[in-house]
């Protein structure tokens, strides 16, 4: 079992930046992919970027790529989302999860554990 925290949500104007931060306890996090997905009411959870245990491979969603890089630094238990660039229709929820098994980094049903999420509101 692993719990995740995520942290470093909050306001910003349309072409800011924000850093999401995911803590890990319980297991170690070398243990897992990870993957960060986002949430907006009445909508189902969208994939933004996932990165394997190494950190060697990385994966975006197609309106991240370019803008927003996931990073991890498993000494520290952790993963971050780094945002660059945002814009109002990247307002969300943001999940970090964690996944046990080999499945696709792309769908949320392929992950085991996550976060309670962390508000990010764009400003136009």
């Amino acid at each position: 079992q692993v719990q995740l925290v995520e942290s470093g949500g909050g306001l910003v104007q349309a072409g800011g930046s924000l850093r999401l931060s995911c803590a890990a306890s319980g297991r170690t996090l070398t243990n897992y992919p990870m993957g960060w997905f986002r949430q907006v009411p009445g909508k189902e959870r969208e994939f933004v970027a996932a990165i394997s245990r190494s950190g060697v491979n990385t994966y975006y969603a197609n309106s991240t790529k370019g803008r927003f890089t996931i990073s991890r630094d498993n000494a520290k238990e952790s993963v971050f989302l780094q945002m660059n660039s945002l814009q109002p229709e990247d307002t969300a929820v943001y999940y970090c999860a964690a996944r046990s098994s080999y499945l696709t980094p792309y769908r949320s049903s392929s992950y085991d554990y996550w976060g309670q999420g962390t508000q990010v509101t764009v400003s136009s």
